[in-house]
C-alpha cells in the first residue's frame, strides 16, 4: 500500500527529542563545514588534513539533516525515506573515503568517527521513524 505524502505519524516525546539532536547536529554541520570551505585560511589550517569531497558532503549533508528533522518534528513519514537517504548516502561516502585513504593520502582520524557517527545516527532515525509510522 502506497504511504500517502500528506498523512502524518504521531512521534513520541523522545524521538522528537532525538530530532531536534538531528536538527542542531544539522546546523553545526552547516556552520563546521562551511567555516572550512568559506571560511577564514586559518579554518582551513585547524581542519588540518581533511578531504575536501567529504567536506562538501557533509555540508550539503547538513541541509538535508534539517530537513529530514522539521519532517519528523512535524509528523511526516517521508522523513523515514530521507533518513534512509541520508544514511546511505553517508555510508556510500565513508566506502569511497576508505578507497581514498587506502591510496596513502593523508587524512583526519576524526573524518573516520564522524562518518560513522553520521550514518549509524540516520540509520537509527529511519529505523525509529518506521517503527513509529502507523498504517
Amino acid at each position: 500500500m502506497a504511504l500517502n505524502l500528506s498523512q502524518k505519524f504521531f512521534p513520541p516525546v523522545w524521538l522528537k527529542g532525538i530530532a531536534l539532536f538531528g536538527l542542531i547536529f544539522g546546523i553545526v554541520t552547516l556552520f563546521s563545514g562551511g567555516s572550512v570551505l568559506f571560511g577564514p585560511e586559518s579554518a582551513r589550517i585547524s581542519a588540518g588534513n581533511y578531504v575536501p569531497f567529504v567536506v562538501w558532503f557533509n555540508f550539503t549533508a547538513g541541509f538535508f539533516y534539517i530537513i529530514a528533522a522539521i519532517g519528523v518534528l512535524l509528523g511526516n513519514p517521508w522523513s523515514c525515506r530521507l533518513s534512509v537517504l541520508i544514511a546511505v548516502a553517508t555510508a556510500t561516502t565513508a566506502a569511497i573515503f576508505a578507497y581514498y585513504v587506502s591510496t596513502g593520502v593523508g587524512f583526519e582520524m576524526r573524518t573516520v568517527g564522524a562518518l560513522a557517527v553520521r550514518a549509524g545516527f540516520w540509520s537509527l532515525m529511519a529505523f525509529l521513524i518506521k517503527r513509529n509510522l502507523k498504517g
